[in-house]
């Protein structure tokens, strides 16, 4: 099995728009969302991932199809990095494909940061915690805020993370 991550370009821009609404679909489950008139949940900031530099859209491929995709965010503080939407489709659920895509953005990121989960949504819950507690060692905080709970880290020396994964 080959895992791909690749940053999303202008071209790909209507393919990670289809994603997204699956990826609002599942999540309609935990947020309560609707869709609009066409039918559509829409993602209000899909553009600013080209015209902003704080944010960054990648692809994710396993075996050359279309997997999922993740949506990275800066935030200003400190700088902390976050991830704001993270999508893998559920065929591919259960794998390890989640953890390697997770483990590839946070080493292309060093530095801070915070990754929250809804509070209804426990499948997140429970994937971010074994995700970041293996990826630190279980070097994080965790805080419980309105949007639900919200983990701490810091990524580990990147060159040394690399070889242990």
């Amino acid at each position: 099995m080959n895992v791909d991550i690749q940053k999303a370009s202008r071209e790909d821009k209507y393919l990670l728009r289809n994603l997204l609404e699956l990826c609002q679909h599942d999540y309609s489950e935990f947020d309560s969302e609707d869709v609009n008139e066409h039918g559509l949940f829409g993602y209000t900031y899909l553009d600013h991932y080209w015209t902003e530099p704080e944010r960054h859209p990648f692809l994710v491929r396993v075996d050359s199809k279309v997997a999922g995709f993740v949506l990275v965010r800066r935030l200003d503080e400190v700088p902390t990095h976050t991830i704001a939407e993270f999508f893998i489709l559920r065929k591919y659920r259960r794998r390890g494909i989640g953890l390697i895509v997770a483990y590839h953005i946070f080493d292309l990121f060093p530095g801070k940061w915070h990754v929250t989960q809804e509070t209804g949504n426990l499948p997140a819950q429970a994937f971010w915690k074994k995700a970041i507690a293996h990826y630190t060692n279980n070097a994080y905080e965790e805080e419980e805020t309105e949007q639900g709970p919200l983990q701490e880290f810091y990524t580990p020396d990147s060159e040394a993370h690399r070889l242990a994964h």
